[in-house]
């Protein structure tokens, strides 16, 4: 290699195969250089670390690599040298870190998640990360900023409402918690210090006796309707009942046993079933271990069961605003959400019924006080006589207000 002063005349003139090392001028810095193959020029830097030579390209002729700001950059790089560190080795640690974009370690805690999770969970949860948060997708978890996750937040609230916000927030805080417990160098969780969306205060809806019967004379005799009335009676979760299998359920005994995998506090839940809850299953469809909808909708689906909540409880609450829309006076039936039902008949029965609260616990399958403490692991009596007597009680109830 020939010297002389790197411009971008000697640049243009370069011969194929040809190459110069910068000197001649003031500006000149030591090991900075230009070499040519075939129609290409790329800027190069020649340093010594630790006692071994080591070459570094800076960069292709062209925007935005010119003479000048090639040499700032190789002074730059040569600094780096200076304090011991090697360009090259941060130039592949950047590019490793370019590689990992928000949508591939999306991705990879994805994969986890999915064994861990429950199916619904889960579900939401990639929904949050694959699509609240694609328009970051492209951009490598080392870069992005607090400021980046503050916007989209806003943005999602705006467009979604800060439920949504909050949701894809925390979804993106965890995947990060993940990704820094992995080994990834990421110095903190971007999320944290961003603010989080106002959230909703916590329902405290309870239905009268009247808005309950009028709900439970609305459903009709199809699998919804059914449900309903389930969750009116057993007081349980919806996709618990949504979700019901044969397997779990002894007709003769009036027992449903719950497995773990598919309830929230992932702790089994044996429900005594009363002769009324009982009546409202359906004939087994096709041998499906579904009580309810179809079986899987596609391959692979996990969420099976019934489907179709939304449209359903729609045309529930139609039914029920048209009924009432005979009584001219009669005002239309408050929002009320299918988690009511839950809180409903655990309040009645608590309030109303003299349920003891440990009793209405062991229905709900809460674990608290009590029961989450020591005592808890010791006292594994499942009070199911005590449930019994407690949801004869409430399906007693249930009989008197929905016979007027």
């Amino acid at each position: 290699m020939s010297s002389a002063s790197i411009t971008i005349r000697v640049v243009q003139a370069l011969a194929p195969g040809e190459a110069i090392w910068d000197a001649g001028h003031k500006e000149a810095v030591r090991g900075f250089g230009v070499r040519r193959q075939r129609d290409q020029a790329t800027y190069v830097l020649k340093y010594r670390l630790f006692g071994r030579q080591r070459f570094f390209t800076i960069g292709r002729h062209g925007s935005p690599w010119t003479p000048e700001k090639a040499r700032r950059e190789a002074k730059r790089l040569l600094g780096l040298v200076a304090d011991g560190k090697d360009p090259a080795d941060i130039k592949a640690e950047a590019n490793l870190q370019a590689a990992d974009t928000l949508r591939k370690i999306a991705g990879e805690y994805l994969s986890i998640a999915k064994k861990k999770q429950r199916p619904r969970t889960y579900s939401e949860v990639e929904r949050y990360l694959l699509v609240a948060w694609k328009p970051l997708h492209s951009v490598s978890v080392f870069k992005i900023t607090r400021r980046q996750i503050a916007a989209r937040v806003a943005d999602i609230a705006e467009q979604q409402g800060a439920v949504s916000a909050a949701r894809a927030r925390t979804a993106l805080s965890t995947m990060f918690h993940w990704a820094i417990r992995e080994g990834l160098d990421i110095p903190a969780n971007p999320v944290l210090g961003t603010n989080r969306p106002e959230q909703p205060k916590s329902r405290e809806r309870v239905l009268s006796d009247k808005e309950l019967a009028e709900i439970w004379k609305a459903c009709g005799d199809d699998d919804h309707g059914r449900i309903v009335r389930l969750l009116i009676l057993t007081a349980q979760r919806r996709d618990e009942v949504g979700g019901m299998r044969w397997p779990e359920l002894n007709t003769v005994a009036g027992r449903w046993t719950l497995p773990s995998a598919r309830t929230k506090n992932h702790r089994e839940h044996v429900l005594p079933l009363v002769p009324t809850a009982l009546a409202l299953l359906p004939p087994r469809r096709n041998d499906c271990d579904w009580v309810f909808g179809n079986g899987a909708r596609r391959k692979g689906d996990e969420n099976r069961g019934f489907s179709g909540w939304s449209k359903s409880k729609a045309a529930l609450d139609a039914r029920i605003s048209a009924w009432r829309g005979v009584d001219e006076d009669a005002k239309p039936l408050p929002h009320w959400t299918v988690h009511d039902l839950r809180r409903t008949a655990a309040t009645v029965m608590a309030d109303r019924l003299g349920v003891l609260p440990h009793i209405v616990e062991a229905i709900l399958n809460h674990v608290s006080g009590h029961r989450a403490g020591v005592a808890g692991v010791y006292n594994r009596a499942r009070y199911e006589a005590e449930m019994r007597d407690a949801l004869e009680r409430w399906t007693e109830h249930l009989t008197q207000i929905t016979a007027v």
